[in-house]
């Protein structure tokens, strides 16, 4: 039988904002240079928006109503971080107006710099 959390996770699912769709368009089926995000995941005790688990990144998709809740955020993202998350928040009108940009943050977040550099020439040391 499923958990409350998880009954609420499926609702949210089949309810997404529009803002949460066209990110999830875009992250689902590994589309982001072979990541594999989920949606909606039921974590502890609360339901993030996306996570991809390796690496360890949540997404949270931001609307008007968290300008208002900024203490209970940031606790939030205090406790996901303890469990060696990364936490990167967008705002509704970041998604639907430069979705580009946002897919490239979560890209930059999600590649460590080591794996960026070029290989040295053979035969010189970096």
């Amino acid at each position: 039988m499923q958990s409350l959390l998880q009954q609420r996770a499926r609702q949210l699912r089949k309810k997404m904002p529009e803002a949460e769709k066209k990110l999830w368009h875009r992250l689902r089926r590994r589309q982001l240079r072979g990541l594999r995000f989920r949606r909606q995941v039921a974590f502890d005790k609360y339901i993030v928006d996306f996570a991809c688990f390796e690496p360890k990144i949540i997404i949270e998709v931001d609307g008007s109503q968290h300008a208002i809740q900024v203490a209970y955020d940031d606790q939030r993202t205090k406790f996901l971080r303890s469990f060696g998350y990364t936490v990167l928040r967008f705002w509704n009108n970041e998604i639907l107006g430069d979705i580009e940009n946002v897919l490239q943050t979560i890209w930059n977040v999600c590649t460590p710099p080591s794996a960026l550099r070029a290989p040295s020439p053979v035969g010189k040391a970096s």
